[in-house]
């Protein structure tokens, strides 16, 4: 599993003009099973998003965000292995 920190990197003027494109990406990747969560820091300087899958389709799919291919946002990924969770996130547990 994986916590991705999204870093805005132009104003928020530009993010918001993106912000659109953005969502049905975000759309996308949950569908395909990728995202588990997501949602903007406060304050407003990036985003989180939490992601299951194989490392390289996840590049690849952040490499497709609008924000990454404007130059909007960097990507900062911590991977980890989810052994405790509360009751209702036990489908998330990995071995």
């Amino acid at each position: 599993m994986f916590v991705v920190s999204l870093n805005y990197k132009v104003p928020l003027t530009e993010i918001d003009r993106l912000q659109t494109a953005h969502v049905e990406w975000l759309k996308a990747c949950y569908a395909e099973g990728i995202f588990v969560a997501s949602g903007p820091k406060r304050p407003r300087t990036g985003g989180v998003i939490i992601a299951r899958g194989p490392r390289d389709v996840l590049d690849a799919r952040l490499a497709a965000d609008p924000f990454a291919t404007a130059g909007a946002a960097d990507y900062d990924i911590t991977e980890f292995t989810a052994r405790m969770t509360a009751a209702q996130l036990d489908a998330l547990k990995e071995a």
